[in-house]
């Protein structure tokens, strides 16, 4: 299949002609481009200048051509790819009468729960499957786009240790995903509750980092994209009936390209306690900073206590601190739950070194999600010795005459305090811009 442009430019003077003929022909994989040029009866100087003008003029139009070529190549498969991506998410879309009916319109006896984006429902489809019901803030600052743009995310994932998106509801001001019932709710429910987390021995709580870990590394390298997490917490690790975790609350997370190692970004979003330090202050995110996340919460399920309100004995201080101390004095032990009574010292004292990795303030230092992955399977490899963590110290500053607001202060070798705000129940923060 060919196409023609025929361009005739005249030149009175001397009664000369110039004619540039331009033919593209489709050669199936490439394309050929003909410039004829050709001048009328003229001296021998306006010939000259005939053959300088049709060159100038052919290259021009040769150029323009081929932008036009290249760019309509460049576009197509992506039009292509979009569609088909939009064509999948809205056969995930639910009706927002059937998402009622599903939760008896969102009666309180159906609501399990509630996060800094939403309150979450339990409901029942018309085929009998129990789901979990995600209904957003109508304050939420995320607009139509950015919550297509989770659905295609979450709709792209398919982890054993991952929650299973089932489908979406975007209708008016609501916003309602749909994903699969677990339960046993979630992980703080259990390892923050001194009756609860008795359940937990320490054979479930080793599958449990285990399988975070390995939902984590299918996040950081094995999706089709390279997901950031940026908002792993307890509260965002829900157990099935088989204790299984399932990483959850994805509206945080960030994708980057296969290619890329890490962002940035001014609207820091998280729970304080949990984000790396230099996402926190200064807005990098990376494998590393969910890889921080990781670290901060091994060492609670270990412990059974919350990161910034750790207590041993009569003294509370903050996790970090305590299990660096007690790690370098050879007296890790003493992070150890006191309702755990039949473990293996040697894979706890491992876990315990593996979470001091993970919390390095030295970004470089941390290991992959793959790398935690074979520490924990291979006791014979000689871990490396972890750097000191970036510490969060605990200072309380006073509102009013009844009530005082904990507040987190990044401490390093080699840096001033920064005091910055945090969530006292781990709701996570939506929007705060870095230093």
């Amino acid at each position: 299949m060919s196409s023609g442009l025929i361009c005739a430019y005249q030149i009175p003077r001397d009664l000369a002609y110039l004619f540039i003929s331009v033919c593209v022909i489709n050669c199936g994989d490439c394309l050929l481009i003909l410039i004829l040029c050709f001048a009328g009866n003229g001296n021998n100087t306006t010939r000259t200048i005939i053959i300088v003008i049709a060159s100038v003029v052919g290259v021009l139009i040769l150029i323009i051509i081929s932008i036009y070529i290249f760019m309509r190549r460049k576009k197509t498969p992506e039009k292509v790819e979009t569609k088909d991506e939009i064509i999948g998410a809205e056969s995930l879309r639910i009706d927002f009468d059937s998402v009622l009916a599903a939760t008896n319109n969102f009666s309180d006896a159906n609501k399990l729960g509630h996060g800094g984006f939403g309150a979450v429902y339990k409901g029942q489809l018309p085929n009998g499957q129990e789901v979990a019901v995600k209904r957003m803030y109508r304050k939420s600052q995320q607009g139509d786009i950015e919550f297509k743009n989770e659905v295609l995310l979450l709709a792209k994932l398919q982890h054993h240790n991952l929650i299973r998106f089932l489908g979406f509801c975007l209708e008016g001001h609501e916003k309602i995903l749909i994903s699969e019932f677990v339960p046993n709710r979630s992980l703080d429910h259990f390892i923050f509750d001194r009756t609860k987390r008795a359940q937990l021995d320490w054979k479930t709580r080793y599958k449990i980092i285990e399988g975070i870990a390995r939902g984590l590394l299918y996040l950081h390298e094995d999706s089709k994209l390279r997901i950031i997490h940026r908002d792993l917490k307890p509260s965002n690790i829900l157990l099935d009936a088989d204790m299984i975790p399932k990483i959850s609350g994805f509206g945080m997370a960030r994708p980057l390209g296969r290619d890329e190692t890490q962002g940035s970004t001014v609207r820091i979003v998280g729970t304080y306690g949990y984000m790396a330090p230099e996402y926190a202050m200064q807005g990098h995110f990376s494998v590393k900073s969910d890889v921080f996340s990781f670290g901060v919460l091994l060492l609670e399920i270990i412990s059974g206590q919350k990161n910034n309100s750790f207590c041993h004995g009569e003294n509370n201080e903050f996790m970090l601190n305590f299990a660096w101390k007690n790690w370098r004095e050879g007296t890790a032990l003493n992070l150890i739950d006191p309702t755990l009574s039949d473990f293996s010292r040697n894979e706890i004292m491992r876990c315990i070194h593996i979470a001091l990795l993970c919390v390095q303030e030295n970004v470089a230092g941390r290991p992959t999600m793959a790398a935690v992955i074979f520490m924990l399977n291979s006791f014979s490899t000689i871990l490396p010795v972890p750097s000191q963590p970036a510490f969060c110290m605990q200072s309380d500053i006073e509102t009013d005459m009844s009530s005082s607001l904990a507040t987190n202060s990044w401490v390093s070798n080699n840096s001033n305090i920064e005091l910055l705000p945090t969530s006292l129940n781990e709701v996570s923060i939506t929007e705060l811009s870095p230093r």
